[in-house]
């Protein structure tokens, strides 16, 4: 597994639209961990309101992903943590589109405070108040606070779905305030696409995987929007390989309900050794 990809995809089998039961997503977490693309994999992202596990995620790396208030969090934390589960980090929306982010930002960076060694994900909407929301993330991981942000790239209505040119903005604004970001639905494949049944064109993890290396390098927002537009792979894989034996820049990762999927993409854009059955 090359170092690249070390812990690029979350396992979101519990989550929309995946929602798997409780009992199936532990055990198959657990194959994943003990699979030869283990390294590939994540937490798992266990929603605040299932945290009343029915069987035990004892020694699995779990995180909180907030589905109610955010004053929730702590509980949920406190419940998985005493049923024997690592939690390293929660995620949560801070505001709704067109809301002000501040109030969120502010519980979450609290929370970061008092819980020492997990790293909080703050939802951001791509909407009003985003730079000025970016700009109170990275006063506080300047004070030492470990705090995300993290974007929504896709949903059930058209306006969820960036263009490259905006997205490509976001990325560069996380760049230059040395902001880790992660992001949160819409990146069903490895290329950019359009869905044939709702018309939605998706954005491909590894056109944000090679932005976010560009971006990193110092790439203006216009050579970031090129590669996040690109549908073919060609300008895409190599620049993937030849970064392969790097850590990924800037770019945590992403949620997949399924991570056999992306996995099994990358193995056929040969990114990945793939000599194991998957």
């Amino acid at each position: 597994m090359p170092p690249l990809f070390a812990g690029l995809v979350d396992d979101a089998s519990m989550l929309p639209p995946a929602m798997g039961g409780v009992t199936e997503s532990l055990a198959a977490h657990r194959k994943h961990r003990a699979a030869w693309y283990s390294p590939l994999v994540g937490a798992l992202l266990v929603p605040a309101s299932l945290v009343d596990l029915e069987v035990s995620p004892r020694g699995l790396p779990v995180a909180v992903v907030n589905d109610a208030a955010i004053a929730a969090l702590p509980v949920a934390i406190g419940k998985l943590r005493a049923a024997g589960a690592v939690v390293a980090q929660a995620e949560a929306l801070v505001a709704r589109r067109g809301e002000d982010p501040r109030p969120g930002l502010d519980a979450l960076r609290d929370l970061a405070i008092r819980e020492q060694g997990l790293r909080v994900y703050a939802e951001i909407p791509l909407s009003w108040g985003l730079l000025a929301a970016l700009d109170t993330v990275a006063a506080a991981r300047a004070d030492g606070v470990a705090i995300c942000p993290k974007f929504r790239v896709g949903g059930l209505a058209a306006e969820l779905f960036p263009t490259p040119v905006e997205l490509a903005a976001v990325i560069c604004a996380c760049r230059d305030r040395e902001l880790p970001f992660k992001l949160a639905a819409g990146l069903r494949h490895a290329l950019r696409h359009t869905d044939p049944e709702t018309g939605f064109t998706h954005h491909g993890f590894l056109n944000v995987l090679v932005a976010s290396a560009l971006a990193v390098d110092g790439g203006e927002v216009a050579d970031v929007a090129e590669v996040l537009a690109a549908t073919h792979p060609l300008p895409l894989v190599e620049p993937a390989r030849a970064r392969w034996e790097d850590a990924r820049p800037l770019w945590v990762g992403f949620g997949a309900g399924n991570v056999l999927e992306p996995l099994t993409e990358l193995i056929r854009l040969g990114l990945i050794n793939g000599g194991t059955e998957v």
